[in-house]
């Protein structure tokens, strides 16, 4: 007798898919200290066979899950701050337990608060044709989730998924950037107290085989980072048809309307440019305000930027260029806009000295002589600006900002229109209509109104991208669906007729239902000769 065992049309196992990708699940020889880690894929088969030992967890079961983690971030904010002030050189610790403490443990709350409600099968309606049926939509975990987390808010970023992979009852690997290793080995502690590693396990930046991740056959994959990565992401996980959800970013405008206050709007602005010192996915990148309105507005941002930040060395609240290399990026692009003949206004003029610097427009080492002791660099408004410069080409993701005039508020849209869709709009106008008129003419992921960024830590909705700042989204019960599969249940009454509908076709009650649903059909409509 034949077995189920036997068919060949059986699911292949784990170990047999891992074989078709390049992480092969054997021991890595590696003559560095890294050799002691296990291979990729060792990681993932453990992940995988849990997950299909245990398909479905209980609600008890991830509510347990989500507690633990709350509290082991609460058992370690300190640490936290401290351990990515280090990688970063320099990083404000209350910054760090707000974006990467608080806005995971509000995001945790979220679900604690709302998962049973998630969880519940939902009633759905019947097309009126199967009446008496019934129709439910159930959520099942996906299985294992690949998280591709970034550098500049490592910890919120990896935490966030992970939160969102647990309340959805999956199993998940997080893979951290090679630049923030203390962090990583922060973060690998903590899950490895609570959780076990086939539920979670975390992939150091420097694993030699940490790239190839995104080649393992995940039920889910969630990327946040450049546009370019992205893009290779999504390559290389479409090999296995893994679905993807894309974080990645963008040239996000802050749009000034008329009559709106600047002196407002250059607090707000000026504050969402400081945060993590503009190392921010959602961070505003340029500004658009009415003509005639720049010199006005700059005088606005330094005064507000100074007041938060009165002076950069040495202060606990400003937050270093992340390393070298992004040091050297930033200073490449704002000189890029000086040779091509931008107009660069320092926000911060604390010595005689800086002063000096700050009037010399054309020297090239003004910028670097404005750093605080760790890569601290004020905020850099950028005016005059051409389109050949390099700053009106990439992501700034630095403490820096465009500044754009508009003649009319359509111009300013065309504006933003043009370029690709950005992950967040940021609006500023007490006018509904105008509100509302910039909200149904543009795209982006999300927009706060009369602020910057806050719509990212409010749990009860989506974040995500669209276009090219990206796809899909989580936090919330968005979240909570992305990583399900909205399993579509229909159960036949006992007594349902549904013979009616099966051949022999021409029955008088198929033909009385083709005609109700479908009306009288019209016999003239001919199809056109391709003569």
């Amino acid at each position: 007798m034949q077995t189920l065992s036997d068919h060949a049309w059986q699911t292949p196992p784990v170990s047999e898919q891992l074989s078709r990708v390049s992480v092969q699940p054997s021991t890595v020889s590696s003559s560095s200290s890294l050799s002691e880690q296990p291979a990729l894929a060792n990681l993932f088969y453990n992940l995988k066979r849990a997950a299909e030992d245990q398909p479905f967890p209980s609600y008890q079961e991830r509510i347990h899950h989500l507690r633990q983690l709350k509290k082991q971030i609460q058992r370690y904010q300190d640490l936290i701050a401290t351990v990515i002030g280090e990688d970063y050189g320099w990083r404000s610790p209350t910054e760090s337990k707000m974006l990467d403490a608080l806005a995971p443990i509000l995001e945790v709350n979220h679900a604690l608060h709302s998962l049973k409600r998630w969880m519940k099968p939902q009633k759905r309606r019947t097309e009126l044709l199967f009446l008496s049926n019934s129709l439910q939509v159930r959520y099942q975990p996906k299985g294992v989730v690949g998280i591709i987390c970034p550098w500049n808010v490592p910890l919120y970023l990896s935490l966030g998924p992970l939160i969102a992979s647990l309340a959805a009852g999956n199993r998940a690997m997080i893979k951290m950037p090679p630049n923030c290793p203390r962090t990583a080995e922060l973060l690998t502690q903590m899950l490895a107290e609570i959780f076990p590693e086939d539920l979670v396990c975390v992939v150091d930046g420097n694993h030699p085989q940490a790239m190839e991740i995104s080649h393992l056959p995940f039920d889910h994959l969630i990327f946040t980072g450049s546009a370019n990565s992205g893009r290779q992401i999504m390559a290389n996980a479409a090999a296995n048809l893994t679905p993807v959800t894309l974080e990645l970013g963008g040239k996000s405008p802050a749009i000034i309307t008329p009559g709106f206050s600047l002196v407002s709007a250059a607090k707000s602005i000026a504050h969402g440019k400081g945060v993590n010192s503009g190392q921010v996915c959602v961070a505003p990148d340029y500004v658009l305000l009415p003509s005639g309105q720049t010199a006005a507005f700059i005088e606005e941002i330094k005064r507000a930027f100074t007041a938060m930040y009165p002076s950069l060395d040495g202060n606990e609240d400003y937050t270093a260029i992340v390393n070298d290399a992004q040091e050297q990026r930033f200073l490449t692009m704002l000189e890029d806009a000086r040779q091509n003949g931008a107009q660069i206004d320092i926000c911060a003029a604390d010595t005689p000295a800086e002063r000096e610097q700050e009037s010399d427009n054309k020297n090239p080492q003004a910028c670097r002589n404005q750093r605080g002791k760790y890569r601290q660099y004020p905020l850099h408004v950028v005016s005059q600006v051409s389109a050949d410069m390099q700053v009106a080409k990439q992501e700034l993701f630095g403490p820096m900002l465009l500044v754009f005039e508009y003649q009319d508020l359509s111009q300013a849209l065309a504006h933003v229109n043009q370029g690709p869709r950005p992950l967040a709009c940021y609006i500023f106008s007490n006018d509904q209509r105008e509100q509302q008129y910039i909200l149904q003419n543009t795209h982006s992921g999300g927009v706060t109104i009369n602020d910057c960024g806050w719509q990212v830590m409010n749990h009860d909705a989506p974040f995500g991208g669209i276009g090219a700042s990206g796809t899909g989204s989580y936090h919330g019960i968005e979240g909570f669906r992305e990583l399900s599969h909205g399993k579509t249940v229909f159960k036949k009454h006992r007594f349902f007729p549904m013979e009616l509908f099966h051949p022999p076709y021409g029955k008088k009650i198929q033909q009385l239902t083709l005609r109700f649903f479908l009306g009288q059909a019209d016999s003239e409509v001919k199809l056109k000769s391709r003569d």
